[in-house]
């Protein structure tokens, strides 16, 4: 099923690479079972679709969860940033929340 919905996001991106949505939900396919591919493709969100707001927070939690802390917390402050810009304040408040345990964490 996973090899399926993986397949399909490809052509999907290979017809229009221009939608940030099919690179985000590629991303979140291979969170679990391949991070250095969910890694690209997050990495990829951040320098093309800056303003993808969704990006931020999993892109993030996966920063700290590969020990990239640097960049975990750079890409939580900018979505902080992001989200606050665009005033949309449950994303704001979920970015803020998940700082906030990244701090905690690494603080122990």
């Amino acid at each position: 099923m996973q090899a399926e919905r993986i397949k399909f996001l490809l052509e999907q991106i290979e017809l229009d690479p221009k939608v940030p949505f099919n690179l985000y939900a590629l991303a979140i396919e291979y969170k679990d079972s391949q991070q250095d591919k969910a890694l690209q493709y997050f990495e990829k969100l951040l320098k093309e679709f800056p303003d993808y707001l969704p990006t931020y927070y999993h892109a993030a939690a996966l920063f700290f969860e590969t020990n990239q802390n640097k960049e975990a917390e750079k890409t939580y402050l900018w979505g902080i940033k992001l989200a606050e810009k665009l005033q949309k304040e449950k994303a704001l408040k979920e970015l803020k929340s998940a700082y906030q345990m990244f701090l905690d964490e690494i603080n122990e």
